[in-house]
């Protein structure tokens, strides 16, 4: 590395030991101390051992996993329409707007929306069928934090299909595949890589949600990330509340190594 290469990666250092690293460590560090500061395994214990966690571990990866799924079925054919049309820059730019707008924002929109006197249940009463509580179900809160996570889900898909060589296709079909077999034998397997950074984008953010669950689901809802809030905003055992952070950490790295490219020879990038 030459010294001009060494100066600029200075900054992006400094900024990923202090924070990206530090706070891992720090996380990692508290995880073994009780609520009377002592170095103890009793978080590790009580997690492992304890139902209660073991449920919301599963209600988190179970979650996650529907969010995954549902955004994953609209965003696929959304980018490989995207890719067809002829302005499709600008529809990609309305796609991504939302994630301008602030989250907490967006919630309370949806509050109004799924609300008893909100516009889903007054469209509804055009209907003759009468309001129905919508809002702080599992329904609402899935809808929501899908509509929330579409957008990094359709990008790395959309690149993915943008950045394949055309005459790939055009030999396929050239080679007697009708269009569905193009889609499955050619177009899919080289996407695919675009779905892996899709699935990491939305799972691993979806396995610690904890202002949906609250706003939307009504606390129906408990998963880790929840909490992880409680426990260090309420009942202030930080201790556990790292200990939950750091199964959070493990499933994230344990996401990314399934979801991870793989390129030729088997290793992975």
């Amino acid at each position: 590395m030459s010294k001009v290469r060494r100066v600029y990666a200075v900054p992006y250092l400094f900024w990923l030991v202090l924070f990206v690293i530090a706070p891992v460590v720090l996380i990692v560090y508290q995880s073994f101390f009780n609520m009377n500061g002592q170095f103890s395994l009793t978080n590790y214990v009580t997690y492992f051992a304890s139902g209660k966690y073991l449920t919301m571990t599963f209600n988190s990866v179970w979650y996650a996993f529907l969010i995954t799924a549902m955004t994953l079925a609209i965003s696929y054919p959304t980018a490989y329409f995207l890719t067809k049309l002829k302005h499709k820059n600008l529809w990609l730019l309305l796609i991504i707007l939302p994630t301008w707008v602030n989250l907490l924002l967006k919630a309370y929109a949806f509050i109004g929306i799924f609300g008893i006197h909100g516009s889903v249940n007054n469209f509804l009463s055009l209907f003759g069928i009468g309001p129905h509580q919508i809002l702080f179900t599992d329904f609402s809160f899935l809808v929501v934090a899908t509509y929330i996570e579409l957008p990094f889900m359709i990008m790395p898909i959309f690149n993915a299909l943008e950045e394949l060589n055309p005459s790939l296709i055009s030999a396929s079909r050239d080679l007697g595949a009708n269009s569905f077999e193009t889609f499955r034998r050619v177009v899919f397997p080289l996407s695919l890589n675009g779905v892996k950074s899709g699935i990491q984008a939305v799972f691993i953010p979806s396995l610690s949600l904890f202002m949906l669950t609250r706003l939307i689901g009504g606390n129906r809802v408990i998963t880790l990330g929840t909490a992880i809030e409680q426990h260090f905003l309420v009942t202030q055992n930080w201790g556990m509340g790292s200990t939950i952070g750091v199964v959070l950490i493990i499933a994230m790295f344990i996401v990314m190594f399934f979801t991870g490219e793989t390129r030729k020879g088997g290793t992975r990038k």
